[in-house]
C-alpha cells in the first residue's frame, strides 16, 4: 500500500493524479508477432463505426469456416503488454501484474483448433488511431471499435460466408457489452462471446483508493473530476447495465481474489444476462494477479475452446 495522503494538498494532488491516469492510457507497443509461432498473416486496417483508423493482424487457417474477432485490454495492445518491463512495471507492480503478457500464443491455440483470428488494437492503443482527445472511456466510445471489427470481418470476400464469434478482454469486454446495447443488430448473426474479466469503473477505483489510504468517500469527488475529464461519470462506465441488453450466448471468466475489483462485481455482470441466454461463469482460483486471468487462456484452453465449439460448430 502506498503512503495515505496527510494533508488536504497532497490529498486533492493524489485525486487529480488518479483522474487523470484513469482519464487516458499510456500506449503498449505491439512487441510480437504471428509469425513467432510460424503463422501466416496479414497486417490489415479499418475504420472504427466512426471511421477512427484501427489495426490489426488477420490470420487465415486453412479450411475454416469461423472467425474468432479479438480485442484486448486497456493498456494493452493486440500482442499483449510488456509489464515486465518500465514504465509499465511500475505502473502495475502494486497489484502483481509486473510480468509480461503475450496475447500472439492465444492466436495460435485458436488457429490450431481450426478459426481464423482477426485481432485488432482498440483505438488510443497499440497501433490504432487517436480518437476523441485519447480519452479511455471505459468502453464507451471503444464500443465504436467493436462495431468496426464485425463490419470488417463481414467485408472481406473470404469470410463472407463464415460464422462468428468473439473474445473480448477487460476493456474490450466492456465495450463489446456496450456496443451489443447500443447497436444490437450488428449482433445478429454472431454465434457466441468469450467476455475475459469484464470490470466496472466504481469498483477499479474503489480498489485503487484502499489501495492508497485514501478514504473510499473520496470516490464522489473522484467520479466528479473524471466526469469533467470524460464526459462519463463511473456508473456509465458500468458494463452490469449493458450486460441486460446481450441475446448472444455468453462465457465470462474472471480471477475471483483479483486485487483489482471483488467477486461482486463480475457476478453482477453475469447475472445481468438474461437467464434465457446461455451463459457459463468460470472462476480463477489460486491468485490475486489479474493478469493470470488474461493468461488463463493459453495455459488452460479447453474449457473456452469447448465453448467456442459448442456454438460455432
Amino acid at each position: 500500500m502506498t503512503t495515505p495522503p496527510t494533508t488536504a494538498d497532497r490529498l486533492d494532488e493524489r485525486l487529480d493524479a488518479i483522474a487523470d491516469g484513469f482519464s487516458t492510457s499510456r500506449r503498449s507497443p505491439v512487441l510480437h508477432t504471428p509469425a513467432e509461432h510460424g503463422l501466416r498473416f496479414e497486417d490489415v486496417t479499418f475504420p472504427s463505426e466512426d471511421g477512427t483508423p484501427l489495426e490489426g493482424w488477420f490470420v487465415p487457417a486453412e479450411g475454416a469456416d469461423t472467425v474468432v474477432i479479438v480485442n484486448h485490454p486497456r493498456w494493452f495492445s493486440r500482442s499483449g503488454l510488456p509489464s515486465h518491463l518500465e514504465p509499465w512495471r511500475s505502473a502495475h507492480a502494486a497489484t502483481g501484474n509486473d510480468v509480461e503478457v503475450d496475447f500472439v500464443p492465444d492466436i495460435a491455440i485458436l488457429h490450431a483448433a481450426g478459426y481464423h483470428v482477426l485481432a485488432y488494437d482498440l483505438r488510443n492503443f497499440g497501433l490504432s488511431g487517436a480518437a476523441n482527445g485519447g480519452l479511455t472511456t471505459g468502453g464507451n466510445f471503444e464500443s465504436r471499435d467493436v462495431i468496426g471489427s464485425l463490419r470488417y470481418a463481414r467485408s472481406r470476400p473470404e469470410l463472407r460466408d463464415a460464422k462468428i464469434a468473439l473474445f473480448s478482454r477487460c476493456l474490450g469486454a466492456n465495450a463489446t457489452l456496450f456496443a451489443m446495447e447500443r447497436a444490437p443488430r450488428e449482433f445478429a448473426d454472431v454465434r457466441c462471446l468469450v467476455a475475459c474479466q469484464p470490470l466496472s469503473a466504481r469498483m477499479v477505483l474503489t480498489r485503487n483508493l484502499e489501495r492508497q489510504g485514501i478514504p473510499v468517500e473520496c470516490l464522489d469527488e473522484l467520479d466528479r473530476r473524471i466526469r469533467l475529464r470524460t464526459g462519463f461519470d463511473l456508473d456509465s462506465m458500468s458494463p452490469a447495465r449493458a450486460a441486460r441488453s446481450v441475446r448472444t450466448p455468453t462465457l465470462v471468466y474472471q480471477v475471483h481474489d483479483d486485487l483489482m475489483t471483488r467477486p461482486a462485481d463480475v457476478q453482477a455482470v453475469f447475472d445481468a444476462i438474461r437467464d434465457d441466454v446461455p451463459k457459463d461463469l468460470l472462476w480463477i482460483h489460486g491468485t490475486t494477479r489479474r493478469w493470470d486471468g488474461y493468461l488463463h487462456f493459453q495455459r488452460n484452453p479447453d474449457r473456452i475452446l469447448d465453448w467456442l465449439a459448442r456454438h460455432t460448430r
